[in-house]
């Protein structure tokens, strides 16, 4: 029995030796596995990576005001080899895209806000990079002007004051409404945004036209098979690039600077007389900041009733208290009558400036002006700040058409002397202003759209003499276009007062 067994045990043992030798010889799957590991990797281009696809959480607020932008993308994207040269442009001169960002972060907040309460797509608050650069004082050789590049004949059917004060082109809140107002019009007139934006850049009677053109040669009617001028033709191309860094910057190595979601200025009532240096002082803030949320004034002293200057929110009240402060001193500035026969030496030296300076602050070209008019005069106030802002406004003297203001106007502003002299060189009263039959340039005044049978003047916004306008873009990489997403209707409404 005890042989038996030792003979048993033996043969066990020489069969778990057969079986070590041959699992040494023959790898096992996990071996096999190990060993495909360490095989050379598959070409790249055989491995195809899924799509990145841009996903939003609308259940959570808004990172910032791009978030906020992204989420409000309604416009169909246009993907095409002009749209990847226009990206390309852009992203080859980061500075200058950082750079033009940055500046529309004073802006964006409103825009985006009113674009969201008329139930417009949000792409529409990057629209004027395209047309300014987020340049308040652009200014075209067509004569357009301010973020929206609006020509004087739409600012004016848009209702729009243009005069020797105020250019409203230039006003960020009143050219805001003034403009969505406008491309409201245009859509309820095409019903797609591609022929919209083609609209506002070329007018609606050129884009009606070229799709007249096309339904007469059975051509499509849409925006990418129209005959158009090349401007015209980069257009939407423009807004699309941007459209694309703004969808997904991180695709593209690019850091969108950060702006927040949140109110960045309101309106303060602004009291005649006042300059917009001393407005500037009294905010705390750089003269080239108030300015930049304060671009519609030609002149450097406010003139009218219903006025306001915008500045960021955390300084309303500081400057609210500082107006109060001011008008208590009775400092200021007022309106000088020029009387028959009296010169500019006399007026200037009577308020302790030269010529020159009286000339600046009041726009005035030639070295003499006529019985009537009206100049701005210092009464108690350092005039250096308005001397300072009147160098700043570059367009002021261009709004001038006459030498000084005619009393009796449009709408009653600084008051002037209270006599005026004939001819005769008797005095009399000089009739009072009527009352304005103008609106008071409130900023917060909402701007109606004219009626339909009224078409607005066509827009033509050349791409040369804007400020700040980068060059022609180079010919570079390929496009990858936004996540689409539905396109919204726009509905009508009232611009909600800013006043604070």
């Amino acid at each position: 029995m005890p042989r038996q067994f030792a003979a048993r045990f033996a043969s066990f043992v020489t069969s778990l030796a057969c079986i070590g030798a041959f699992a040494i010889s023959s790898p096992t799957h996990a071996q096999q596995a190990a060993h495909a590991s360490t095989a050379s990797p598959p070409e790249v281009d055989e491995i195809s990576a899924p799509e990145r696809v841009l996903t939003l959480d609308l259940t959570r607020d808004a990172n910032d005001i791009w978030d906020r932008i992204r989420r409000g993308f309604g416009m169909p994207d246009l993907d095409s080899e002009r749209v990847g040269d226009q990206q390309a442009f852009y992203l080859n001169r980061p500075g200058f895209l950082k750079q033009v960002f940055s500046r529309g972060g004073r802006y964006l907040y409103y825009i985006v806000d009113e674009l969201e309460r008329r139930g417009m797509p949000t792409e529409l608050a990057l629209l004027p990079m395209v047309e300014s650069s987020y340049n308040p004082l652009a200014y075209s050789r067509a004569h357009a002007s301010g973020l929206w590049q609006f020509i004087p004949s739409t600012g004016k059917q848009y209702n729009l004051t243009q005069d020797n004060w105020v250019d409203e082109r230039r006003d960020v809140i009143a050219s805001t409404n003034a403009a969505l107002d406008y491309l409201q019009y245009i859509y309820e007139m095409h019903g797609d945004w591609h022929l919209v934006l083609a609209s506002y850049n070329w007018g609606e009677g050129s884009v009606q036209r070229a799709l007249k053109r096309n339904a007469e040669e059975g051509l499509p009617l849409e925006y990418s098979h129209l005959r158009m001028p090349d401007e015209t033709r980069n257009y939407v191309p423009k807004l699309q690039a941007i459209k694309n860094i703004v969808a997904e910057p991180e695709l593209f190595h690019f850091e969108l600077p950060y702006v927040a979601n949140e109110m960045h200025f309101v309106s303060v009532d602004a009291p005649i007389g006042v300059d917009l240096a001393t407005a500037a002082t009294l905010s705390g803030m750089p003269l080239d900041e108030f300015l930049a949320l304060n671009p519609g004034f030609n002149r450097p002293v406010t003139t009218m009733p219903g006025q306001a200057f915008i500045v960021p929110t955390d300084r309303a009240r500081q400057l609210r208290e500082g107006l109060d402060e001011l008008k208590r001193s009775g400092k200021g500035w007022r309106l000088h009558t020029v009387e028959q026969g009296e010169r500019l030496e006399q007026i200037a030296a009577r308020h302790d400036l030269n010529v020159a300076e009286l000339r600046k602050i009041n726009g005035l070209s030639g070295s003499s002006v006529s019985a009537g008019h009206t100049l701005l005069v210092p009464s108690g106030i350092d005039p250096d700040g308005a001397l300072q802002v009147s160098s700043m406004l570059p367009f002021a003297a261009a709004a001038t058409r006459q030498q000084g203001l005619k009393i009796g106007g449009s709408g009653g502003g600084l008051k002037a002397s209270a006599t005026v002299r004939t001819a005769a060189g008797s005095k009399k009263a000089a009739a009072p202003a009527k009352p304005g039959t103008r609106k008071a340039t409130s900023k917060t005044a909402s701007k109606a759209a004219p009626k339909k049978a009224s078409k607005p003047a066509a827009k033509k916004t050349p791409q040369a003499s804007k400020a700040n306008a980068a060059p022609p873009p180079a010919k570079p990489a390929a496009s990858k276009a936004a996540p689409k997403q539905a396109g919204k209707p726009a509905a009508k409404a009232k611009p909600p007062a800013r006043k604070q």
